[in-house]
């Protein structure tokens, strides 16, 4: 070791931790990379809705409510490529990365779990733009007329629910083992489909399940996408709806999440 003019050594600092702001963004690279290479996460991200779209437009049934039947599909359509890739990829994936210990391996490091949560959210955000876009333009060629007034709200509700599903998502897979995360979000994905007010309008389903919808993420993010895009206007009831879930699954995946099994 060399030593100093004087003959004193040298001392060696210690390594510091990269700042916020870049172990955020390298654990979002990481993320999107993971979901970008996992087909299975991929089909149910944008092969799925996009096959939902298609039909919906094709087709004169289940009932959309009143007004232009592809200008009520797409909205719901874009709310369930932001569950599909913040909740349920999200899900899946971070359980099996508990489960191999990969995040025990991030919990060893100074990310730390709002780190975590960040770049999740970071990723899944790239994934609904790429989903949005695909969409979008499908919608687009089927004869979409979304309202251009509504668009900064719609983002605002893209934000809102990408924060809320994959606090959702991280809740779930830090406090139930890989296989369950598996059943449950994909089970929880059907159901929201078909009675979470996503596809369906909440004014279309059974009075006694309208009611339930009401008060569910998934209601929340595709009312509030419908108001922006079919009427261009803000709705502020389900925006605030989805900001308390958003608050209250950060705040409770906080708690319980576990770093590995």
């Amino acid at each position: 070791m060399s030593t100093l003019p004087d003959g004193r050594s040298p001392r060696l600092s210690a390594p510091q931790a990269a700042p916020t702001r870049r172990r955020v963004v390298a654990q979002a690279r990481f993320e999107l990379g993971t979901l970008v290479r996992n087909g299975e996460q991929l089909l149910v991200s944008l092969v799925l809705p996009l096959g939902a779209l298609v039909g919906l437009a094709l087709s004169s049934s289940p009932s959309l409510g009143a007004g232009r039947r592809i200008d009520l599909a797409v909205p719901g359509v874009l709310a369930l490529c932001v569950i599909s890739a913040a909740f349920t990829a999200q899900a899946i994936s971070t359980g099996f990365d508990r489960r191999y210990s990969v995040l025990r391996l991030l919990g060893t490091t100074p990310l730390g779990r709002g780190g975590l949560l960040w770049g999740k959210a970071l990723a899944t955000l790239a994934v609904e733009v790429v989903q949005w876009v695909v969409l979008g333009g499908a919608g687009l060629l089927l004869g979409w007329h979304p309202q251009l007034a509504g668009l900064p709200y719609a983002v605002l509700f893209l934000l809102a629910g990408t924060w809320a599903f994959v606090a959702l998502a991280l809740l779930l897979a830090g406090a139930v083992r890989a296989e369950g995360v598996l059943a449950i979000a994909n089970l929880a994905w059907i159901l929201l489909l078909v009675l979470g007010g996503v596809i369906l309008p909440r004014s279309e389903l059974p009075a006694g399940l309208s009611h339930v919808a009401a008060a569910l993420p998934s209601s929340a993010l595709a009312d509030g996408l419908r108001a922006a895009l079919v009427d261009g206007r803000l709705d502020g009831i389900p925006l605030l709806l989805l900001l308390g879930w958003a608050a209250l699954a950060t705040l409770a995946a906080k708690r319980t999440f576990r770093w590995s099994d």
